[in-house]
């Protein structure tokens, strides 16, 4: 196996072991009831803390390094990376558009899916969410320095034991049984490695275009946190508590990336 293939297969284990942080977060289906609004605004605006932090020193601080090491020039690494963002955030907000979902407490969104039962409207929601994440700890890994990825692994790991808490608990709130929250959860988590596979394979098939693919994956992640984590978190009254328990995530994967350097 050469070093093409580990790189390959060290982002799809990453990711693999950050979606299973999904299941961590859902077996607690099995002793909670429900979530109070509260306390599921703050999870999840912790949670878009720790994405944020991990796009910013995971992801777009990497590429800026590699861009500016290969065309010699700080402005035209921004450039590329710049190129990733948009492409990243315009592609997440097509899908967006166009797939039909529903979240928690803003509802159903995209064209109209008459025949699409809730609950697969739901696994739909969460896959759009951690498809991005997957890919990002998939190029972390990819991009040839494992300090860069496994601190992404981790924190997308972190970020996904409340998500995937939450998401069990608030199908269980609308009706489906424990188990069955429990593993739709599951199934959510598994879309990250699926995401992570392509992410690497993309660095490794395109590696002189790594500082645009990862500022492609900080993009999509971006986008996600600002067109659905925070306006979600910041529905129901709990704005400041939600902006702070944001910023304790963004501390956290900062101290992580750092002490793992």
């Amino acid at each position: 196996m050469n070093i093409a293939d580990n790189l390959i297969l060290f982002g799809f284990l990453g990711s693999l072991a950050a979606g299973f942080g999904t299941a961590v977060g859902a077996a607690g289906v099995f002793s909670l009831r429900q979530l109070s609004v509260r306390s599921e605004d703050l999870l999840l605006a912790s949670a878009a803390g720790v994405m944020l932090a991990a796009a910013f020193f995971s992801l777009i601080e990497p590429g800026l390094a590699v861009g500016e090491l290969r065309t010699g020039r700080a402005w035209q690494a921004a450039v590329l990376v710049i190129v990733g963002i948009a492409l990243g955030a315009v592609l997440l907000a097509l899908v967006h558009h166009f797939a039909p979902h529903e979240h928690f407490i803003s509802g159903r969104e995209g064209p109209e899916s008459a025949r699409l039962g809730r609950i697969w409207l739901f696994v739909i929601a969460i896959a759009l969410h951690n498809f991005p994440e997957g890919m990002a700890v998939g190029v972390g890994f990819a991009g040839g320095d494992l300090t860069s990825g496994l601190p992404l692994a981790i924190g997308i790991g972190l970020h996904n034991i409340p998500e995937g808490l939450t998401v069990a608990v608030a199908l269980r709130s609308v009706g489906y049984t424990r188990s069955t929250a429990f593993w739709v959860a599951v199934l959510t988590g598994l879309v990250q490695p699926v995401g992570g596979l392509l992410g690497a394979t993309a660095v490794w098939a395109a590696e002189p275009l790594l500082p645009v693919i990862l500022g492609f994956a900080a993009g999509a992640m971006l986008f996600i946190i600002s067109h659905e984590i925070i306006p979600e978190t910041h529905r129901s009254g709990h704005a400041t508590r939600a902006t702070f328990a944001l910023l304790a995530g963004f501390a956290a994967m900062m101290f992580l990336d750092v002490a793992l350097d």
